[in-house]
């Protein structure tokens, strides 16, 4: 899984369609060297869609909604501190119990979790034994999630930086993690 080029923002950014910065074709070219082969399946958001493309791969497939980030609802494009001075509560809740809390009008993270579960478990299903992911902060974490078998809040200490690598596998049933959050 790789998380999309750097959109610079400074607020929660979840469906709307910022594009990435991808000017730095050094980071790009050794990214490109390091990941295998395969096919290549990204967000259909532009900052996940643009940078899938300029990894310039074989097999592209098509851009996929559910592969989406997280849906902030009312609080996107809007900053921690703001959000937080109207409804600190809730913001709260949100980020330290992650599960059913919902951001007015968003999703919550078992549900961006159950969006994103099924897309990959699609492709798996599908024959993709080796796939290429470029997603989103919040969908990167939720496989880290199920690889390594730990609730939200842990999946949340996780780093997960633009055009880095999470390598995560699925055998006999089982998911395992290799590296996460690698900088080629």
């Amino acid at each position: 899984m790789v998380r999309h080029g750097p959109t610079h923002a400074k607020t929660m950014v979840g469906w709307s369609d910022i594009p990435a910065d991808l000017s730095d074709t050094d980071a790009l070219k050794r990214l490109r060297g390091y990941l295998p082969d395969a096919p290549v399946v990204s967000s259909d958001l532009i900052r996940a869609s643009a940078t899938a493309d300029a990894l310039t791969p074989d097999i592209r497939l098509p851009h996929d909604p559910s592969l989406r980030e997280i849906n902030f609802g009312d609080w996107e494009l809007r900053s921690f501190a703001d959000v937080e001075a109207e409804d600190p509560k809730t913001i709260r809740a949100y980020w330290e119990t992650p599960g059913h809390i919902t951001p007015p009008g968003g999703e919550s993270w078992n549900a961006v979790r159950q969006r994103v579960d099924t897309a990959i478990d699609a492709y798996l299903a599908g024959g993709h034994s080796d796939l290429i992911v470029v997603a989103h902060f919040g969908v990167i974490l939720t496989q880290v999630q199920r690889a390594l078998g730990i609730g939200a809040y842990e999946a949340f200490s996780h780093r997960i930086d633009n055009l880095s690598v999470t390598v995560l596998e699925h055998a006999d049933g089982r998911w395992t993690s290799g590296p996460i959050n690698h900088n080629p």
